[in-house]
């Protein structure tokens, strides 16, 4: 097990380069990389520095409230851990172990359709609140069918992803022969020694059972839909507006709608019955080229006008990156790629280390701007680039 405390790992940088010692390759590169040429993924996180904060001086903050609720659901940070799909190659049981550890530090838990653990054992690894992703991989009975089962386990919201209409293109993917190794054909041969090489990943992916399959989307044949089938199924399940009439039908709890970029399906979700919507790229590994979710963000606040809460995701490292979103109008935010690197460094103490990071790099944050709750940061707090604008021009 590698050691994540202080002063070992002092960032989410420092999970990741453990993450990449420990992972192959294909694995590594699966949490780590986006689409195409990643000049989305490089703008996700770089978009940050554009944004600076205007501090309140000679004010004591002795105790900072993280506290917030989101679609009326408490939590103790406005830290939501995003679903991050096949968690459990990056570690044994990986969605049950951050499902735990988010349920630890008093968050919620998002648990993607394409989870490698059963969505009942997910659920039952957290003591908080969990929502469930939908795709709709495996046709519209498969996604009824995983309804069904996350309301009866107990999930409190369904998030659904509407930016997948095909697999974005992930060159990362391709180099690493993701396909062959799927295939397990003759065509895998020149890319295992990048297993062989992390003898420790192995014997732990090995003793979890090795490739797993999706349980949690069950075929018209009762069978579970295999790893390799996901770009298939992907292609042949675009959720469109017109969805979510069965879903509304399906699921009487909240629905949040991820994915959106723009005002205008700000509003569309909204009119599908959105109680909040979720600012993202999908982690920049579908469309490269779109704007940075931060950028996006301030568009999104203004056409939802308070109508459903907004969250956001897309390149949170640090704790100030959380300040900067919620100044900019987001109820939380979701993190991924923090938690994802944090889970294949070390598993669940691995996780707990992302949490405490952002918590702590949080808490000082507020202090040093002189703000004593996460509610109450709003624009006053930053100064944005005079280019940016809240909506998108017209004409």
């Amino acid at each position: 097990m590698q050691n994540v405390s202080a002063p070992h790992v002092v960032n989410i940088s420092d999970l990741r380069s453990l993450a990449k010692r420990r992972l192959p390759r294909a694995v590594f590169d699966y949490i780590d990389g986006g689409a195409d040429a990643e000049v989305t993924l490089r703008e996700n996180c770089r978009v940050f520095d554009d944004v600076t904060f205007r501090p309140r001086q000679a004010v004591a903050v002795p105790n900072c409230d993280l506290s917030t609720t989101v679609i009326g659901m408490p939590m103790d940070m406005p830290i939501l851990l995003a679903p991050l799909g096949s968690s459990r190659t990056f570690y044994p049981r990986g969605e049950e172990v951050a499902a735990h550890e988010a349920g630890e530090a008093g968050l919620i838990y998002v648990l993607s359709t394409l989870s490698g653990c059963r969505l009942e054992n997910v659920k039952a690894a957290t003591n908080r609140p969990a929502w469930y992703q939908l795709y709709l991989t495996g046709g519209i009975d498969a996604a009824r069918s995983g309804i069904d089962r996350a309301r009866a386990a107990g999930f409190s919201a369904l998030v659904v992803t509407i930016d997948t209409p095909v697999a974005g293109m992930r060159e990362r993917d391709v180099r690493n022969g993701t396909k062959e190794l799927l295939g397990r054909g003759v065509s895998m041969l020149p890319y295992v020694p990048q297993f062989l090489a992390r003898p420790r990943w192995l014997f732990d992916f090995l003793g979890d059972g090795g490739l797993m399959d999706f349980p949690n989307v069950v075929l018209p044949d009762g069978m579970p839909l295999p790893y390799a089938d996901v770009s298939a199924a992907l292609q042949r399940t675009t959720v469109t507006w017109k969805d979510f009439d069965w879903i509304r039908e399906a699921w009487d709890g909240p629905i949040v709608v991820k994915g959106i970029l723009s005002g205008e399906d700000a509003l569309l979700a909204v009119d599908a019955g959105a109680a909040a919507i979720v600012v993202s790229n999908h982690g920049a590994r579908q469309l490269d080229g779109v704007s940075a979710t931060l950028r996006a963000l301030p568009e999104v606040v203004a056409a939802v006008g308070g109508r459903a809460e907004v969250l956001f995701d897309g390149g949170v490292r640090r704790g100030s990156d959380v300040a900067k979103a919620l100044s900019l109008g987001a109820r939380a935010v979701l993190v991924g790629r923090a938690y994802g690197y944090g889970l294949g460094a070390a598993g669940g103490p691995g996780v707990a280390r992302a949490i405490e990071i952002l918590s702590a790099d949080l808490t000082r944050t507020f202090k040093l701007l002189g703000c004593a709750a996460a509610t109450e940061l709003d624009r006053s707090y930053i100064d944005v680039p005079p280019t940016w604008t809240t909506g998108h021009p017209t004409g």
